[in-house]
């Protein structure tokens, strides 16, 4: 009996601190926020498996919009709807990992009209074909997605940048989001500004200051970013650019 309520006292205590450093976090903590992000990890491929109904790895983009849809839900949790944080989070990988699938898949629907064969055998065998033909589609584009993430990684590093960069220095709001990706779109539009960031990998700040109405602050707090989306705008990554569509003016 005792042993039943120290477990159970010990799964309360990991709630209420997980639910606190939610809070921590939102006030500026950002060394709790990479450990939580990292201890939280297992939670997240799980999530993402349920939805995917397979074995997730870390390097599967799968895992990598759980990943930012955990980040996203610590900034957006409020304690006071009373949801636990893990359920409120659960949702939002869920929907994020959801509406990923329905974007990637748009393209793979085959449509299959049973009626079209008499014959029930010539009808199965057609659905069976349509079927395995959607399979080796989207296998081929699980391939290229994965090939695509490890391509930008790799360019990432050119900057001194990673992925988990990219992830935790995402900006918070969504309006903060869509500003950093105009100024993006400012950099790779502008000659100068796109020599600039190629030759010494880093923002030419000063110049943008100038040509954007945002702040250097603004500017140099959300510069991780702001290279990460300027470096999939200017390159050959078809699947990371549809996560701007909708954000991106041109």
């Amino acid at each position: 009996m005792l042993n039943i309520l120290l477990i159970f006292s010990a799964k309360k205590n990991k709630k209420e601190t997980l639910e606190a450093s939610a809070a921590l976090i939102q006030n500026g903590n950002e060394e709790l926020l990479n450990q939580v992000l990292e201890d939280y990890k297992p939670y997240i491929k799980k999530t993402v498996s349920s939805v995917c109904k397979r074995y997730i790895f870390e390097s599967d983009d799968e895992f990598s919009i759980g990943l930012i849809a955990f980040h996203d839900a610590i900034y957006k949790y409020n304690s006071e709807r009373g949801t636990s944080f893990l359920s409120f989070a659960e949702v939002i990988i869920k929907r994020k990992v959801i509406d990923y699938i329905r974007v990637n898949s748009r393209h793979q629907n085959i449509s299959v009209d049973a009626n079209a064969e008499s014959d029930e055998g010539e009808t199965r065998n057609t659905i069976t074909d349509a079927l395995s033909l959607e399979e080796y589609t989207r296998g081929n584009e699980a391939a290229d997605r994965k090939e695509e993430i490890a391509a930008f990684t790799k360019k990432l590093k050119d900057y001194s940048l990673s992925f988990d960069d990219l992830v935790k220095n995402s900006p918070k709001h969504e309006d903060a989001r869509v500003n950093a990706i105009s100024i993006a779109e400012i950099v790779v539009s502008t000659p100068s500004l796109l020599e600039y960031l190629q030759e010494k990998k880093r923002l030419p700040i000063k110049q943008l200051e100038k040509q954007v109405g945002f702040s250097r602050k603004t500017i140099e707090r959300n510069r991780k970013y702001i290279i990460a989306i300027s470096i999939i705008i200017m390159g050959d990554f078809h699947f990371l650019k549809d996560y701007l569509k909708g954000r991106m003016k041109q």
